[in-house]
């Protein structure tokens, strides 16, 4: 649909070792663009899951390993690329608790990796898209970043701030060639989630699909997962000259979830 209408754009991706962010830059660099993975990490498989990619979609692929925890190597990732014409932020951690006993350091984890390095990254990437005469920030946020659940505080918190952030972005880079929206996703089927699904089984006593359906579904009207390939097209869609006019606000990948 798009062919490659990306080439000659540079996308960095946080958080894209495995999961939405690898399938995001999947999508991406089939639509032509230039990607740079990252994780906190910096290990040969890294490297490698780059170099394969860029090998199978005929890009250039890099990983630049980065923590998201710490706001000097978010703006050194975006540095250190030496580009950006497509940011999407999708770094992300997850606790679950009830507030009174929610650990503060892991409060302060996941404000700091899922919304505030999405302030970071952005500060830094803008002046380039600016220079550039184009540019796309997609900030990976959540269902949660528009309806809550119990014991999810940080993460509820963490990713209504990045719909907010979302916004001001938009607003601020309203009068150039530059938009912002957030991606709201419900449950997807990443390798993460696959693996859950066994010990999920036998907690509960259920089969495969009953599982999926009544308890890690319970809330997805749809009753099946999204896909990082569904998250990567949103994505390349969000980039494509269609998407000129939208900016500024959520594109719910949810199954339904938000509907409620």
């Amino acid at each position: 649909m798009f062919e490659t209408f990306l080439s000659g754009k540079t996308a960095i991706i946080t958080g894209s070792n495995s999961g939405i962010g690898l399938g995001i830059a999947h999508e991406l660099a089939r639509a032509g663009a230039s990607v740079v993975l990252n994780s906190f990490t910096d290990r040969d498989e890294d490297h490698e899951i780059a170099r394969s990619l860029g090998e199978k979609h005929g890009v250039e692929a890099r990983y630049i390993a980065a923590d998201m925890s710490k706001a000097d190597q978010c703006r050194a990732l975006i540095e250190k690329a030496g580009a950006c014409d497509i940011l999407i932020n999708n770094a992300g951690v997850q606790h679950v608790a009830p507030i009174s006993e929610f650990p503060a350091e892991r409060w302060d984890q996941i404000i700091a990796i899922n919304l505030t390095s999405a302030f970071h990254t952005t500060a830094a990437a803008l002046p380039m898209m600016r220079a550039a005469g184009w540019g796309r920030v997609i900030n990976i946020a959540s269902a949660h970043g528009l309806t809550a659940s119990p014991y999810k505080s940080a993460y509820v918190a963490a990713k209504h701030g990045v719909v907010g952030l979302t916004k001001v972005t938009a607003l601020e880079t309203a009068e150039a060639p530059i938009t912002a929206n957030a991606i709201c996703p419900g449950y997807v089927l990443t390798p993460l989630v696959e693996a859950q699904i066994p010990d999920t089984m036998k907690e509960y006593k259920m089969e495969r699909e009953e599982v999926i359906r009544n308890v890690m579904l319970a809330r997805q009207p749809s009753k099946d997962f999204a896909t990082v390939e569904q998250m990567g097209g949103t994505a390349v869609f969000l980039c494509s000259p269609a998407a000129d006019q939208i900016t500024g606000t959520t594109i719910s990948v949810d199954g339904g979830w938000t509907a409620l």
